[in-house]
């Protein structure tokens, strides 16, 4: 006799239906270690077709080629945005290859994310947006955790009043020993920065994103480097970085002013002597406040101060939140959706990281324009 029953791993079977609708032609510049996980994720769309891919380096193109068959390959990028003419374009280098390179692109017609931080500065940043703008192009910025459940549930209970004015956050991206021992994030001219424009910008525009996107007028900051420049003989996970090269900070703190008021600590490091890691932002309202990790909301009910945390919330791992974030740009650019991280995303955020810097520099406070 067969079995009626009905249990719920038939409701979330995968279902194989063709898809007939527009596709998007999107190319690939920088196919240095972020582009494998994008690649992996726009691989998965079947509206998406991955057409080129260029880079300097002939090494990852011949990887990107045995990797994901590709087969269209350029050292030049300028070269192939002529020849291929991509709908669209990912950019994936160095930051200080994220201006030119997303100019150039959008310059050539195609709509444009570029991985985090948007730029080198804000004033790069802005050169973008006008690009976009002249060219009547999108462009994204590959702020994937703001995809995350826990960021979406944060920012939906702050749409809903239940956070009430935002007051303060505080952003900790910590590492008590985690130099990138690969790349070039140590070179200053390259990444701009060190953890404040690597791994701190993460946390910070998850916050700022969820505190409403108010417009930072204010930064008084402080940048150290006392470890990543010298030799290291302490056992960590990445060891043996270039310490040679290193010219960016090991520890970033600093103090951002709002114009409707809140302000935004930040906290993060390569390198400290600290008791853990710490990836996490908290909000304190008039009204409640909440923090990333664990994702918690805090108010009062009943007469009872309570903690609310989530019973289900769905995968957040790393592929599937570049998924969600190139998702998000891939129906911006053919479906007219909004995008939930937009260039002016990106430059809000670069002010908050490039004062920080300026107000180590000149030793006092200053003003964010």
């Amino acid at each position: 006799m067969a079995d009626t029953g009905v249990s719920t791993e038939s409701f979330a079977q995968e279902t194989n239906v063709a898809y007939k609708g527009p596709r998007l032609r999107m190319a690939i510049i920088g196919c240095g270690g972020v582009s494998e996980t994008q690649l992996k994720a726009l691989q998965s769309m079947p509206d998406v077709e991955i057409v080129a891919g260029a880079d300097i380096n002939p090494q990852r193109l011949q990887a990107t080629k045995d990797k994901f068959a590709l087969t269209a390959l350029y050292a030049d990028y300028h070269k192939m945005l002529k020849e291929i003419k991509p709908d669209a374009v990912t950019v994936c280098t160095p930051n200080a290859l994220h201006a030119p390179a997303t100019i150039a692109a959008l310059e050539a017609g195609a709509h444009v994310i570029t991985e985090k931080p948007m730029a080198m500065s804000p004033q790069e940043c802005q050169s973008m947006i006008d690009a976009a703008n002249k060219a009547k192009r999108k462009l994204a910025v590959g702020f994937q955790y703001r995809f995350h459940p826990a960021t979406q549930m944060l920012r939906r209970a702050r749409d809903e009043g239940q956070f009430g004015k935002v007051m303060f956050a505080k952003c900790q991206a910590l590492r008590r020993r985690g130099i990138p021992n690969w790349g070039v994030f140590g070179q200053k001219h390259m990444q701009g920065g060190g953890p404040m424009i690597d791994i701190g910008v993460h946390v910070i525009e998850m916050a700022h994103y969820v505190m409403g996107s108010p417009k930072p007028v204010a930064a008084t900051g402080k940048i150290w480097t006392y470890m990543g420049n010298k030799p290291n003989d302490v056992s960590s996970v990445w060891p043996d970085w270039d310490w040679k090269t290193y010219t960016v900070e090991d520890l970033a703190i600093g103090h951002i002013r709002f114009d409707n008021g809140a302000v935004m600590q930040i906290e993060t490091c390569f390198a400290a002597h600290i008791e853990r890691d710490v990836w996490n932002f908290t909000l304190a309202g008039e009204k409640g406040g909440c923090s990333w990790d664990p994702p918690a909301i805090f108010t009062d009910r009943a007469g009872t101060m309570t903690n609310t945390t989530a019973a289900f919330l769905a995968e957040g791992d790393f592929l599937t939140l570049f998924k969600l974030k190139l998702r998000n740009f891939v129906d911006g650019v053919l479906r007219d959706q909004p995008l939930e991280a937009p260039g002016e995303a990106g430059v809000a955020v670069q002010k908050i990281v490039d004062g920080v810097y300026r107000s180590s520099e000149a030793g006092q406070e200053v003003r964010i324009a």
